[in-house]
């Protein structure tokens, strides 16, 4: 039973929407996603007028300032902007970006100025409870992270490292193994520490991952999501995939490895589609057909989505649980009822996630919700054995 001092925080994955009404986007769930304490989402575009597209940028669109009123009147009133878009339009569009969301009454973060900027947590106090969050981006085209004396997101670098397998059969397929950047590790670790010094709850987010790939987790995402969690982070939520990967339970800790979008819209061209940039991502996903009328033109898995409900009492996390939710090809989300089909395709889903990279996590219903639960070894086994086939 809630309790009048409990906080309750929604969280959820990629926003962006690029029309012509930016409400209209939001009309299915801006009532329930208004009842939140802290409403969180990642911003995917950039929100002005002004700025060229750079160079090392691939597919990208930018929406008017006055999407932040659209976005914060859907209940969002933290965005973290860490991510491999912020810069794609140049300095001058990410600092109408900042100043929209500002304007609208939003807390940006994990961005800004200079790298202390961009490094400053967003702190909310509410009944009584104060919250800490903090943002960083893997997904880093050259020149998009701040640094001492450049604008851009705090960076949470990782090396990549190909091993040949078969040594004497050249074109075979290697190993890859991915590391995280050690400096930008212990500064995540600084920076967490700081913020529990003065913070009851810690949450972070990291715009990483490997995109459109089912299931597939990187090395890299497990250590910094892991070692967050030893310095004092409460939830880790992850995005950027466009696509639900597996939720780990770490020392009871949640760790959302990609809560796919949620509010996105990405027209393609016929143009666009016949491109070599992008038949070498759609190749990721071999189900991946899209309708060139549709906004969402992202594959079926994508269509999967949720938003994480958070429920803080008395200075800490007491329950977390999950709202499945999906997203139609005019990129309007849905909040799932349990009697809907796609409710437990949804839940399914991440079950096969969690399978695939064998996090010892279920998901059980109460009161039209999904909440975690550790799995029984035995449950295990049997999972990982339906998914090898």
């Amino acid at each position: 039973m809630k309790n009048d001092n409990d906080i309750v925080l929604l969280a959820v994955g990629d926003v962006g929407p690029c029309r012509a009404d930016p409400r209209s986007i939001f009309e299915d769930v801006r009532e329930e996603m208004r009842r939140a304490d802290i409403g969180f989402c990642q911003l995917e575009v950039n929100l002005s007028e002004r700025g060229q597209r750079l160079p090392q940028v691939r597919h990208t669109t930018k929406a008017p300032r006055e999407t932040a009123d659209a976005i914060r009147e859907c209940g969002f009133n933290v965005v973290s902007v860490a991510g491999n878009h912020c810069m794609d339009w140049g300095r001058d569009a990410f600092d109408d970006t900042l100043s929209a969301l500002g304007d609208a009454g939003i807390s940006p973060v994990g961005a800004g100025a200079d790298i202390e900027q961009a490094r400053k947590p967003v702190f909310v106090d509410c009944k009584g409870t104060k919250v800490a969050l903090l943002a960083y981006c893997s997904i880093l085209p050259e020149g998009f992270w701040a640094d001492e004396n450049r604008a851009g997101c705090v960076p949470m670098r990782a090396w990549t490292v190909y091993e040949q397998v078969e040594k004497d059969q050249p074109g075979t397929p290697p190993r890859i193994h991915t590391y995280p950047n050690r400096d930008d590790l212990e500064a995540m670790r600084r920076d967490i520490r700081a913020a529990r010094e003065t913070a009851d709850v810690v949450i972070v987010s990291m715009h990483w991952g490997i995109h459109f790939i089912p299931f597939a987790i990187a090395d890299y995402q497990r250590e910094v999501a892991r070692a967050a969690i030893d310095e004092g982070a409460d939830v880790i939520l992850g995005h950027h995939a466009h696509i639900l990967k597996g939720v780990e339970l770490y020392r009871g800790k949640p760790i959302f490895y990609s809560l796919c979008n949620f509010a996105l819209d990405v027209p393609l061209s016929p143009k666009m589609m016949a491109s070599k940039a992008f038949k070498e991502i759609q190749s990721l996903n071999p189900e991946w057909h899209p309708d060139p009328d549709a906004s969402y033109t992202f594959p079926p898995d994508s269509q999967m989505t949720v938003v994480v409900r958070m429920v803080i009492s008395e200075g800490e996390v007491a329950e977390v649980s999950l709202l499945p939710t999906f997203i139609s090809q005019h990129s309007r989300p849905t909040l799932l009822v349990a009697a809907d089909p796609r409710f437990h395709r949804v839940v399914d889903y991440l079950e096969q996630a969690n399978a695939y990279a064998g996090f010892e996590t279920g998901f059980t219903l109460s009161e039209g919700r999904v909440l975690l639960t550790t799995l029984s070894e035995a449950r295990l086994a049997q999972q990982r054995e339906s998914i090898n086939g």
